[in-house]
């Protein structure tokens, strides 16, 4: 009877979403980022995300009368099967929600070392990490958090049916999608590493080479969502999908156990929120490392005049990186889980404290991070995780960021299963003062532990100005996205960008250790170079730096969508 009920309701409620999918795969829509260049804005919601299927989910969710949180969840099932380098079920992330009321909440389903974790359990005999250990392989996962999460916040804030809301995850895992030429060149750089962890085969191996418009159809990741659609929770941490997750640590050496997937539980957090100037920013807490870093952040260029400077002045980019050098340090030793460390959060954000950390900023020269170490206080790489940002017609507004970490976690492939599993045990701090795969410093406070949640700089974000919504934003990016988002907002609010240009302007890092001022290609012009260069400054150029996504909600109240270009992004609206 049960399951004449279920098949009623997604018949009823449900499939609109399947036709949907089906026409997702007909149409060859993916890689095809629309109105990037446009300030077109839209009146009732809007969603944007890494990719234009995950977008085009959100969106028809909300116009079926979803609210955020209910487009939240389908877009995280929706990224999981199209968005396999960071989408996912498998890894972990941070929610930050904003109601149309002005009530906030977070939600940290952040994963968790297994119970058999140790604190020197990627180090050599002689006490030096072995990098590869909490990289690759079943050993460098922790226990995964995304599906309690998405659990927990429809069960707090749904509206429409769980199972209408996995429906059209499961048929585009099923039926395939087309994959971008992006992803094409990834899965071929990746296959040699794949198929070392995965010797048995996954649907992301192929014979010979993927290309644009490949089909990826992924059977055993369909049949696991439906278990979660009908199961919910169970339907991942216990029964079929749990044995499975058991057999593959014990093929591939790794540590979690029944118990640890059980007893697995997201967490619903205070928000962390600051003013800046007329704005309020609602952000993540510990074990987010972010929220605390961007409102330190804020606050260290509050007093300035970044207006009258300029974007990518010599005076801009001094005293920003001096605020990120400072703020860095403070990040390697202050920062940790809350459930097993005292983090001084209140002490870290004082006005008196932040003024004082500035104190030593000297503009005739480049501060140096040797000098420079954390506060006395009181009380290569790919960055493969992503975010997404979505409003309702009511107001109400969702930032959400999760990962699996590196770009696709640890490359195993839960047989049977068909989704990654997370390397997010690197996130912690695997010997205090290395760095990890970022080059992010961690001390004790990050040091491993059974059941701790490893620390993060996953940044989402909801800013309010005058009581009313103004933004929702967020990226990947690693130990970029905190500056990312950063002069994301700073883009909008001092250099009066649009939610667009302010998402695709170059960008440039500081976090204290290495001593280097990374930067995209045109992020900072010659001129400007040689100045800071005189004073001391190294420059060194990368790749590009996370994918922020964000939503402006304009004076006249519509919603005004911003889609990184360095991917395949899109926003949605309607």
């Amino acid at each position: 009877m049960q399951q004449i009920i279920k098949a009623k309701l997604l018949k009823r409620e449900g499939l609109f979403l399947k036709v949907l999918a089906i026409a997702f795969v007909l149409s060859g829509c993916a890689g095809r980022p629309l109105g990037k260049n446009s300030p077109t804005t839209y009146r009732n919601g809007m969603v944007v995300s890494a990719s234009p299927l995950a977008s085009k989910v959100g969106l028809e969710i909300l116009k079926k009368h979803g609210n955020a949180i209910d487009a939240a969840v389908a877009v995280q099932f929706a990224l999981a099967v199209v968005y396999p380098n960071a989408g996912n079920i498998g890894g972990g992330g941070f929610m930050v929600y904003r109601s149309d009321s002005g009530e906030t909440n977070t939600l940290d389903f952040r994963e968790k070392a297994g119970a058999a974790a140790s604190r020197d359990m990627y180090l050599d005999a002689s006490g030096a990490p072995i990098v590869d250990k909490s990289l690759y392989g079943q050993l460098a996962a922790g226990v995964p958090g995304s599906v309690a999460g998405m659990v927990a916040a429809h069960k707090k804030y749904g509206h429409l049916s769980w199972a209408t809301l996995l429906e059209p995850a499961i048929l585009l895992a099923r039926n395939g999608f087309p994959l971008s030429s992006q992803q094409a060149d990834e899965l071929n750089e990746l296959s040699s590493r794949l198929l070392e962890l995965n010797p048995d085969g996954t649907a992301l191996l192929k014979a010979g080479k993927w290309a644009a418009n490949d089909l990826l159809k992924q059977e055993e990741l369909a049949v696991t969502l439906e278990l979660i659609r009908d199961q919910g929770k169970a339907g991942f941490y216990e029964g079929k999908v749990a044995d499975q997750i058991l057999q593959e640590m014990k093929r591939g050496g790794g540590i979690l156990t029944k118990a640890d997937l059980q007893n697995y539980q997201a967490v619903w957090r205070k928000a962390i929120t600051g003013p800046y100037k007329s704005y309020k920013v609602i952000t993540m807490p510990p074990p987010s490392s972010g929220g605390i870093a961007l409102i330190q952040l804020l606050k260290s260029v509050e007093p300035y005049p970044l207006k009258r400077w300029g974007f990518q002045q010599d005076s801009t980019v001094q005293l920003m990186v001096e605020a990120e050098r400072r703020v860095y340090a403070d990040r390697a030793t202050h920062l940790g889980d809350p459930d097993f460390y005292a983090v001084p959060a209140k002490a870290l954000m004082e006005d008196q404290y932040i003024k004082h950390r500035m104190k030593s900023f000297d503009w005739s020269k480049a501060g140096s991070s040797t000098a420079i170490k954390a506060g006395v206080v009181s009380g290569k790489e790919h960055e493969e995780t992503t975010h997404f940002s979505i409003v309702d017609k009511s107001g109400n507004a969702v930032s959400i960021t999760t990962t699996l970490n590196g770009s696709y976690g640890a490359g195993v492939v839960v047989k049977g299963a068909g989704f990654l599993l997370n390397n997010e045990m690197d996130d912690f701090s695997v010997k205090p003062g290395a760095p990890n795969m970022y080059g992010l410093v961690g001390g004790e406070a990050n040091a491993i532990e059974p059941g701790k949640r490893m620390l993060s700089s996953m940044t989402p974000c909801i800013l309010e100005k005058d009581g009313k919504l103004f933004m929702v934003v967020g990226t990947p990016g690693g130990s970029t996205i905190i500056t990312s988002v950063f002069q994301t907002i700073l883009n909008v609010i001092e250099f009066d960008q649009n939610m667009q240009q302010a998402v695709s302007a170059k960008r440039f890092h500081h976090q204290w250790l290495p001593d280097v001022i990374y930067t995209e290609k045109g992020a900072i012009d010659s001129i400007t170079r040689v100045k800071l260069e005189a004073k001391g400054y190294v420059i060194t150029p990368r790749g590009p730096m996370g994918r922020v996504d964000g939503i402006l909600k304009t004076k006249q109240g519509n919603y005004q969508g911003g889609a990184d270009p360095r991917g395949d992004d899109q926003w949605l609206g309607w």
